[in-house]
This record gives C-alpha cells, sequence and structure tokens, in this order.
C-alpha cells in the first residue's frame, strides 16, 4: 500500500484531517511549530532519521500523540514497544488491521464493541494496552 492511498482512505473513514510527511524531520518540525497530531502511522525505516528516533522524540514532547510503529521485521517489535509506541503494525498489513487500530483507539477508546483481541497479541504496560496484529 502506498502512502497516498491510505491518506486517502484514512481522511474518507475517520473524516478527521489527515497529513503525510516525507520524513521524521518534517513530522517533527510540523509538532515544533505548534501543530497537534493525534495520531501518527511511522514505519521504523525512514529516510535521514530512523522511526525510533522519531518515535523518541514524540513521546518525550508529545505524549498524547498515539504512535503506530511499522516495519516488515518482526524483530523491530519489542523496541517500537519499549520506547513508547502504542501499536506495532507488521508489514505487510491488511487495511482492516489498520481500521480496527483507528477504531480502537483514536474514534472511541471507550466503545466496548471495538476489537480488542481478535487478530492482536495484548502485551501489558504500566501506562497502556499494546497490540501488535498477526498473521497465519
Amino acid at each position: 500500500m502506498t502512502r497516498d492511498f491510505l491518506v486517502d482512505v484514512m481522511m474518507y473513514c475517520v473524516n478527521r484531517e489527515v497529513y503525510s510527511f516525507e520524513n521524521a524531520e518534517a513530522v517533527m518540525a510540523c509538532l515544533r511549530k505548534g501543530q497537534a497530531i493525534d495520531l501518527l502511522v511511522a514505519d521504523v525505516y525512514l529516510p535521514a532519521r530512523s522511526g525510533f528516533e522519531l518515535l523518541r522524540f514524540v513521546k518525550k514532547h508529545h505524549p498524547q500523540t498515539f504512535f503506530i510503529a511499522m516495519s516488515t521485521n518482526p524483530a523491530d517489535s519489542m523496541p517500537a514497544i519499549e520506547l513508547g509506541a502504542d501499536v506495532f503494525l507488521a508489514k505487510p498489513f491488511v487495511l482492516q488491521d489498520l481500521f480496527d487500530i483507528v477504531q480502537r483507539f483514536v474514534i472511541d477508546p471507550s466503545d466496548p464493541t471495538c476489537p480488542r483481541a481478535g487478530s492482536y497479541n495484548k502485551w501489558r504496560h504500566p501506562n497502556r494496552n499494546r497490540y501488535t496484529p498477526t498473521h497465519p
């Protein structure tokens, strides 16, 4: 899936403003200017600065921002979670996985009908639950 496709789909589905950035530095610059970002979806492998660096910055300066870390390497899940990622999304993923995460955590985190387990492994953390999609 391409970034532009995901932006278009997410904008349509969540009925909120969706931004797309070329790299981690552009995200960080936006946040430094005071732009609020509710949800950030980023690959851990980005040009120039890694997604892990972005994750550290976001969780240090904007801890309220919900961060979904993505990677094709399953070994990246533990470092991402340990650095504060709210969710690790294994690539490739189906679009429904992303929708479920956004619905569960961003749109209505209190709705008891939202998916909580299903295709997700639950990680316990003192601050909140962590989920990692699994694919057979």
